[in-house]
């Protein structure tokens, strides 16, 4: 059988790769590819811009054309199909016969009949040797725009802004990602994209592209005002590759595309189509996983399965646009006659969330997440697999405020045929018979299953599937923090302690394997630190750090730093207030009063950084840590001092205990919040660990936390004097810090407690470890050589050197232009670097 293929994108070798899986051995496969290079992943294209290579996204693995004998033509690009004679023309001339044909010729981007859209300068989003254009332009631009706020678009503008340019989209509908989501999810996502300094134009129709004043182009809009940029790239859309169906006259769809029968044949029985260019009862698929089941289909046609057959698809989807989260399900905008909507919107935090159920209330038909998806799994495989929702569907979409687990579906409630990686269309089943046979990883389960190897969107449910198949057989569940380390964060820490290791090398050396990565370095540099309680950035400690760490303060989304100097118990005396002030004035920094009642300030430059630091400490301050995994704040009440309600000194203790527990590093942040009476002003009960008095001692609560899953804390102990309440904190605190997983607050590490608070008080309180006195005197060893970390920096040279912007100068960075904001000096947003580019009419 000769079997000739147009196209090599994605959708093109997935069908390779199914053909080589029906065993088709004795086939003569010819493999046309428009492209100088073989099929690469477009789904991440835009990180092409953030340094990966071609070779990084391709989809080939190595030395397969060589294992299959499959023929790959490369810049081979296909002209005319002679249906009567079964042979395909390249543009070369080639004449090549086939028996089956197989069309995977894609998509092509839109570009709306704009006068002025082939000026140079103007550019499509859709290939490598598009980029490469884009990246060699935007070196000499300093404005972009996109054509488009649809899925590409948007991964569009994340790319412009990776180049360092001032970017803006401009959308002919009223709302970005029309399709995906509605008006109330569109309003929060396009208030996240804009805070991150892209800026957004809807409801704008481009009339014309002409010279601009300032920059190359002129966009000129319907309603007469206009926007002038140095780039353009449109993405608005994409339009069925259909040309060779039209020129050989097959059957062509409604709204373009190769119409295709449920076994992804055309018109012509020898003719199959698959992908983007196919279209199915009338409908075109522009996501690939739709594309990669009718390569199933047709390769398991081809090879003589007559039931393979194709039978639409899911279009939910769930992304991360521009570090947002974003995902649709089903019936997103309630089309369907008699459902209803739940909504939950949190416009402090910009998440919004909606359900779309039927009329009695006991079917999810669809949904819409933005700016938090947590729950997409969850979701999708409700409305897929048809289970009931519960009585209370709205708290499947709330945030829980008790630590409870959220009603509705764990795994185990998931039929065997439920599809959880829909690109590779791998079901619970067979992930559960891949864990049987020994896939108990997932880069394993990668292997054999396909599953979670495209988009990686469904990873995180891949993952709770594989660990509860091990654990209903009885597996062991691996936790291990990453490739280099067979071992979980807890196990790292006591092979550390007990191995008195004291250097990331030597842990690799001991316990690891290969170079270490991002998500062991960190863990590595937290562990370290919580043991051994040493300067963080001495050279074996440095190189481990994340960047805040690095440079002992919070970057900022304009790369500008924060300061925040330590003010335990939010006290800070006058001198002490007039001279953050001093320094803050004198450096143009922005202030603000945090919620842990104490001084944030924006704006400082790398180079000023130490002389910040100096100046704040010889005013008396320290490192607040802000930049730290470790101890934030300890907010207070003002307590029996000054409040007529107040039973104790809530201030006194609060102090103490921040100069006690400050520097304390640990899996993540940890805040304190002590009041002075059960009126709760200092908000004790949302911290990791909070204090009330009462009139006969203290009370403490510990594992609650203000994050993305809202949790009170929990009473663990009543009456406490002020050394038992100590020795406790002391002994909840390090037992946290040698339990918890990597980044895993208390509260998530508490839920995670087999026992739970009852099994909390038994080691902390009972000591049914024995291991009480321990904790204490490790607590008092990093109490003992606590030192302040930006002390440390300006009076180390060879660590002060790093805070410098050129290596060999003390010129700061002339590049940065600082503009007044709120009496403050900021340094510029992109947009006021030049002068204002719109006008109205």
């Amino acid at each position: 059988m000769k079997i000739v293929v147009v196209g090599h994108g994605m959708v093109g070798h997935k069908f390779l790769e199914q053909l080589h899986e029906q065993g088709l051995s004795q086939a003569e496969v010819t493999v046309l590819c428009e492209e100088p290079r073989a099929a690469y992943d477009r789904v991440h294209l835009s990180e092409f811009f953030s340094g990966k290579t071609a070779e990084d996204l391709s989809l080939v693995e190595p030395g397969f054309f060589e294992k299959t004998g499959f023929s790959l033509r490369l810049a081979a690009r296909a002209v005319a199909v002679e249906r009567r004679d079964q042979t395909v023309t390249t543009a070369d001339g080639e004449v090549l016969p086939y028996d089956k044909l197989v069309l995977a010729t894609g998509s092509a981007p839109f570009v709306p009949p704009v006068p002025g859209r082939d000026r140079p300068h103007c550019f499509v989003y859709r290939t490598i040797e598009d980029l490469e254009a884009m990246k060699a332009s935007g070196a000499k631009s300093k404005s972009g725009v996109v054509v488009g706020g649809g899925l590409l678009g948007l991964e569009c503008a994340k790319a412009l802004r990776d180049l360092g340019l001032q970017t803006h989209v401009v959308e002919f509908s009223p709302r970005l990602m029309a399709v995906q989501v509605d008006d109330g999810g569109a309003r929060v996502l396009r208030h996240k994209i804009e805070a991150l300094g892209v800026q957004v134009h809807t409801s704008r129709n481009t009339v014309e592209i002409v010279d601009g004043a300032t920059a190359r182009h002129r966009m000129v809009f319907a309603d007469g005002t206009w926007l002038e940029t140095d780039m353009i790239v449109f993405s608005a859309g994409i339009r069925a590759r259909d040309e060779l169906a039209r020129q050989c006259v097959l059957a062509i769809g409604p709204r373009g595309g190769v119409v295709i029968d449920d076994h992804c044949r055309s018109s012509d029985r020898n003719v199959y189509a698959i992908g983007e260019c196919a279209s199915w009862n009338e409908m075109v698929y522009g996501l690939v996983a739709p594309g990669y089941d009718m390569a199933r289909v047709a390769a398991r046609h081809i090879a003589g399965d007559a039931n393979a057959a194709f039978a639409g698809a899911d279009m939910s989807t769930k992304l991360k646009l521009m570090g947002v989260d974003v995902a649709s399900i089903g019936d997103a905008h309630g089309k369907t006659p008699r459902s209803q909507s739940l909504h939950y919107v949190d416009e402090r935090k910009q998440v919004y969330k909606k359900m779309v159920i039927s009329e009695d209330g006991k079917t999810l038909l669809g949904a819409v997440l933005v700016g938090n998806a947590d729950e997409y799994g969850t979701l999708l495989q409700t409305a897929l697999n048809g289970i009931a929702l519960p009585d209370e569907p709205e708290f499947m979409i709330l945030p829980s405020s008790d630590g409870k687990a959220k009603p509705g579906l764990g795994v185990e409630a998931l039929p065997d045929s439920a599809q959880i990686c829909s690109c590779n269309s791998v079901s619970k089943g067979q992930i559960c018979a891949a864990v049987g046979e020994g896939a108990c990883t997932i880069g394993e389960l990668k292997a054999c299953t396909k599953a979670g190897a495209t988009c990686g969107g469904c990873v995180p449910l891949v993952t709770q599937v594989m660990k509860f198949e091990m654990g209903r057989r009885g597996m062991a569940v691996n936790n291990h923090v990453c490739e280099h380390f067979a071992y979980s964060r807890q196990e790292i820490y006591h092979l550390v302690r007990v191995g008195q290791i004291k250097t990331f090398d030597e842990l690799l050396a001991r316990h690891g394997k290969g170079l270490g990565c991002d998500i062991c370095k960190p863990v590595a540099a937290s562990v370290l630190a919580s043991i051994w309680n040493e300067f963080v950035l001495q050279p074996q400690l440095a190189k481990l750090q994340d960047s805040n760490d690095y440079f002992l303060g919070n970057i900022q989304k304009d790369g500008t730093y924060s300061v925040v100097p330590r003010m335990p118990g939010g006290e800070v005396t006058p001198d002490g207030l007039i001279a953050v002030g001093q320094v803050a004035k004198k450096y143009g920094l922005y202030t603000k009063v945090t919620g842990g009642a104490r001084v944030d300030m924006f704006g400082a430059r790398l180079e000023q950084l130490p002389l910040i630091w100096e100046e704040l400490i010889a005013a008396g301050f320290e490192s607040g840590h802000a930049y730290g995994k470790s101890l934030r704040t300890v907010k207070s009440c003002v307590g029996s001092t000054w409040c007529r309600y107040g039973v104790d000194d809530s201030v006194g203790l609060a102090v103490l205990l921040e100069n006690r527990y400050k520097g304390l590093r640990a899996p993540h942040k940890i805040k304190f919040g002590v009041s002075g009476c059960t009126r709760e002003c200092a908000e004790a009960q949302g911290k990791d660990v909070g204090i009330i008095a009462t009139d006969k001692g203290w009370n403490l609560y510990v594992c609650g936390n203000g994050g993305m899953k809202p949790r009170h804390a929990e009473l663990i102990a009543s009456d406490l004097s002020k050394d038992a309440l100590i020795a406790l904190i002391d002994r909840f605190l390090m037992f946290y810090v040698r339990t918890a997983d990597r980044l895993q607050r208390t509260s998530t590490w508490r839920e995670s407690l087999e026992g739970g608070l009852d099994y909390l008080r038994q080691v902390l309180i009972e000591d049914s470890l024995g291991i009480g006195a321990e904790l204490e005197a490790q607590m008092q060893h990093v109490v003992d050589t606590y030192q302040c970390e930006w002390k440390t920096a300006v009076t180390t040279p060879a660590v002060r050197q790093r805070f410098k912007s050129f290596v060999n100068s003390e010129v700061p960075d002339a590049r940065i232009v600082f503009v007044k904001e709120r009496g403050q000096i900021r340094p510029a947003r992109p947009e006021e670097r030049t002068p204002d580019t719109t006008a109205t009419a």
